[in-house]
């Protein structure tokens, strides 16, 4: 009985661990890292701008603090999968506007 108590006690902390995992999002952990590269790749090519590239981050930051509290409980559920993919299209959106428009940062003065 004490074996079963024990081993009990040693499967309840790892099913918790594989739920955890299970409340991934691998899609958009994959659009994140896509749209910060193009916003790194934005800026050192001049296509933003110093404030286009503070909201661009803000909104990656949104979404990151989205997809922190729909993972928090270790679910995440159709509903709060479906927000964060339009969150993340939303966003996406946003950084082709951005570095498709005519605005340009200025180029460093020489000295």
């Amino acid at each position: 009985m004490k074996k079963l108590k024990a081993s009990l006690l040693m499967v309840i902390p790892s099913l918790f661990v594989i739920n955890v995992a299970m409340a991934g999002t691998p899609v958009v952990d994959k659009k994140e890292r896509h749209q910060k590269a193009r916003i790194v790749q934005g800026v050192k090519s001049g296509e933003l701008t110093r404030k286009e590239t503070k909201r661009m981050v803000r909104g990656q930051k949104q979404l990151h603090r989205m997809e922190r509290r729909a993972k928090s409980d270790g679910v995440v559920t159709k509903k709060e999968r479906v927000k964060l993919n339009r969150k993340a299209n939303k966003e996406s959106r946003k950084i082709f506007r951005n570095k498709h428009d005519k605005q340009k940062r200025p180029k460093a003065r020489k000295h």
